[in-house]
């Protein structure tokens, strides 16, 4: 699909940096899904997402406590579905409340609960390569996604 965006990175950092440009164009009430196996990459883009909304301490994974949340210039709902095998745990988890918060929702293990999702979000799926290499897919579902994509693309001069 043209509006799909494909980057490979060589380093934590350079993925952090990914995650920090799109933390710098995040709007309130965006959704941010994350997939991929473990190590990967998801809590990397996460970092940098959290430095991009000026959040500078480190951000790390919420699997044991599900949802973490900070403030910066956006609130920061970091939420992870890892430890939650079934759907309908998830669906109790009153997720109503961080999608419409004040702020932005970036989701781990995304693909653990996409038909409980709103069907417009940026959806990046991660792939390991070799070493540090990760493929980063940036699949936009909506009109604000597809921007936010071509935004991403003019910072980093990408067609």
């Amino acid at each position: 699909m043209r509006d799909n965006l494909t980057i490979t990175t060589c380093s934590p950092e350079e993925t952090q940096r990914i995650g920090a440009g799109i933390g710098e164009q995040a709007r309130i009430g965006d959704l941010i899904l994350l997939v991929g196996d473990l190590g990967t990459g998801k809590t990397c883009l996460t970092q940098g997402i959290a430095r991009g909304l000026g959040l500078p301490d480190y951000t790390p994974s919420p699997s044991f406590v599900l949802v973490r949340e900070y403030q910066g210039r956006l609130n920061l709902y970091h939420i992870d579905f890892y430890r939650l095998n079934d759907i309908r745990e998830i669906a109790e988890l009153g997720m109503s409340d961080y999608l419409n918060g004040e702020g932005i929702c970036v989701v781990e293990w995304a693909d653990r609960a996409l038909d409980l999702l709103p069907p417009e979000h940026l959806l990046i799926r991660f792939e390991y390569l070799t070493g540090n290499g990760r493929r980063l897919q940036f699949e936009p579902r909506g009109q604000r996604y597809v921007g936010l994509v071509e935004q991403l693309k003019g910072k980093w001069n990408l067609r």
